[in-house]
């Protein structure tokens, strides 16, 4: 396993809407990607992680949000949505800027796992939350796209004064101490 390349907001791939992988192209090499997803994720300290934010533009995302709901899905698809619910969302693509996002309180999603079989998940919460999030992610969607515009312009302006002086779009890596200091 590695830790894969996260790119930034300002990458091309970023808003690409990723090609489907379907049932014949679950492999050894989708499955060491997976494993590589999983691996960056959890060194970032994220909670989900779309197969794009490290640019590769197909449908298939991690997330985590603690030990018990961990999920690999492969061109997952929403089936049905439930209430709202409005909270802070931030993204490893967009490092140290958070906003207020308004989703689904609950999701029910259809994917395919690393076997090859479709699974129907039943999600609420913060878990419902990070699904809709990477699918979005997967579609060429980021959550700065989910605010009002106000909150966008001043969110993009964060953004630029914490690029300043920074070229490129690709994260630097965590270093051992970064994990030590938020694990």
């Amino acid at each position: 396993m590695s830790l894969l390349p996260i790119h930034l907001m300002g990458s091309p791939v970023l808003r690409q809407r990723a090609t489907e992988i379907g049932a014949g192209g679950i492999d050894d090499t989708l499955r060491t990607f997976v494993a590589d997803l999983f691996e960056t994720m959890r060194a970032y300290k994220g909670v989900g992680l779309a197969a794009n934010q490290v640019g590769v533009a197909r449908r298939v995302t991690v997330v985590e949000t603690d030990a018990e709901h961990s999920y690999v899905l492969i061109d997952p698809v929403v089936v049905t949505e439930a209430g709202r619910a409005k909270d802070e969302e931030g993204c490893l693509s967009i490092p140290d800027i958070y906003g207020d996002v308004q989703r689904a309180a609950s999701v029910v999603v259809e994917a395919t796992d690393l076997s090859g079989t479709r699974q129907r998940i039943e999600a609420e919460g913060l878990l419902a939350r990070a699904i809709l999030h990477e699918i979005d992610h997967l579609d060429g969607i980021l959550f700065l796209d989910r605010v009002g515009p106000i909150k966008r312009r001043l969110l993009l302006r964060d953004w630029e004064r914490s690029r300043k002086g920074k070229s490129g779009v690709i994260r630097d890596q965590p270093t051992p101490e970064d994990a030590a200091r938020t694990g």
